[in-house]
């Protein structure tokens, strides 16, 4: 399947973990990416990586398992180590058998200092999905751009900057791309249609320049 087709799947679907939006995905992933083209012109990269970012919610679909949604969409927050407060819902950690196990319910667990991100589990959603997607495929897209993808529902991070411990300096330089990305993932949002076909042309040349035709999702 490709870049565009995938999109096209997520107009059956609204993210009910998103309380600002009540329009299909492919409007949101295309308010996205035109809000970061407008203010960088230049950064390409960055206005694929918007259109892209939420690809991973394809999972709700039923040609690729009907997950539910709770399971695909939602904040993500590394697993192996203590869960920061800052996690949303974080009360109900108390059921969780990691929650009490000393192996992992300490500030680094099974990690070290500055271990980087890369060595991190993650919990599992859409953004970890793409990422996966997105390297299996051999994207030729920037490491900034795969951090966005797999790290924006990070909240924990990038807004209330919990695991900072865990990060290297790499880490740190992306994370500021993070942040500028996030303005437009989250404040982007508008009833203001947007002529897709008007700007499908351009987003199609960024998708055959960093993706091959067909994808294995």
């Amino acid at each position: 399947m490709s870049i565009w087709e995938s999109c096209e799947l997520l107009n059956e679907f609204v993210d009910e973990s998103d309380p600002d939006l009540d329009e299909p995905q492919i409007e949101h992933l295309i308010q996205t990416a035109e809000a970061i083209r407008k203010d960088y012109p230049n950064e390409e990269w960055l206005h694929l990586t918007g259109l892209i970012h939420d690809l991973g919610k394809v999972l709700l679909h039923p040609d690729f398992g009907s997950e539910p949604q709770w399971a695909v969409v939602g904040d993500t927050f590394p697993l192996g180590c203590a869960f920061s407060e800052t996690i949303v819902h974080h009360e109900f950690f108390k059921d969780n058998p990691d929650f009490h196990n000393p192996k992992y319910n300490t500030k680094y667990g099974v990690y070290s200092e500055k271990c980087g991100l890369d060595n991190v589990l993650m919990s599992w959603g859409h953004d970890e999905y793409m990422y996966l997607v997105a390297k299996m495929n051999n994207t030729t897209l920037p490491p900034a751009a795969l951090f966005i993808i797999r790290f924006h529902s990070f909240y924990p991070l990038h807004r209330e900057g919990a695991y900072m411990h865990l990060l290297n300096d790499e880490d740190k330089e992306m994370l500021e791309w993070l942040k500028i990305f996030n303005k437009y993932d989250l404040y982007s949002k508008s009833k203001v249609r947007i002529d897709v076909e008007e700007v499908k042309p351009y987003y199609q040349s960024l998708i055959d320049k960093y993706f091959p035709p067909k994808l294995r999702w």
